[in-house]
């Protein structure tokens, strides 16, 4: 057998192989971008997993049950970090071909200047009254943290939260995702004290002091996963202020 030979053999047998993955990675691309979406809206709406509806079980909801919510149900909205809301065209300029508020990537916009990041809020429309759903990213113990906070239409009660994470040891750091116990902890905590001053909830070592609205019990054995999200909620919702402002300031009477 010829040299010859072998180089034209190995020369097509890769030529067909870079074909063939090039071929299955576009027809896989759109189905893998389908699924990342339905994972996101699963996760955003897991914050308001007690107010989907009388005997509605979040976990148990198909594709399609997340997407006919999140289309009939839920108001998308992207701000500035000055508040102000944008439209398509203003997410699209700031690097997300769908110019929807749902394709604004937390990891990506963490990553830029404040000043020039953009946030999304999720408003989910319910018979009795609206949630809040504002997303916030910050850093565990080895590597990115996230989480949706979902907030009553008094915008200081929480209804609800989700939190996830990239790398946190399984049972320690990884259980403020896997422990239902610890996100259950924030619902109907304050994030404004009675004076109406942001506070945001804390996460405290060795456990919040009884009927502290402004506080939940930390993680035993995973204090820097634990201070991340208290970090995390304090800096993340307080880049929301001057759109929860807004929204108070159009509601007379509201009260924190």
């Amino acid at each position: 057998m010829s040299t010859s030979y072998v180089v034209r053999f190995v020369l097509i047998m890769t030529t067909i192989v870079a074909v063939l993955l090039t071929v299955m990675f576009l027809g896989l691309k759109d189905i893998s971008a389908k699924n990342e979406a339905v994972f996101n809206k699963k996760a955003i709406l897991s914050a308001v997993a007690d107010h989907l509806g009388e005997g509605v079980v979040h976990k148990d909801l198909t594709d399609e049950q997340i997407v006919d919510i999140f289309e009939n149900k839920v108001e998308q909205i992207a701000l500035n970090m000055s508040g102000e809301q944008l439209d398509a065209q203003g997410i699209i300029s700031s690097g997300y071909k769908g110019g929807k508020p749902e394709n604004i990537d937390m990891a990506k916009e963490k990553k830029k200047d404040e000043a020039d990041r953009i946030l999304p809020v999720y408003v989910y429309n319910t018979d009795k009254g609206k949630f809040y759903i504002f997303s916030v990213r910050g850093n565990g113990l080895w590597d990115e943290i996230w989480g949706n906070i979902a907030l009553e239409e008094d915008l200081s009660t929480i209804a609800g939260v989700s939190f996830d994470h990239k790398g946190e040891t399984p049972g320690l750091g990884a259980e403020i995702k896997d422990n239902p116990a610890f996100p259950k902890q924030f619902k109907g905590k304050k994030i404004y004290n009675d004076k109406g001053q942001y506070t945001s909830v804390a996460v405290v070592k060795g456990g919040a002091e009884r009927g502290d609205i402004h506080a939940v019990d930390g993680i035993s054995g995973a204090t820097v996963t634990a201070d991340g999200v208290g970090k995390m909620l304090a800096t993340g919702l307080r880049y929301y202020e001057p759109y929860i402002n807004q929204i108070k300031g159009s509601k007379p009477g509201i009260k924190n």
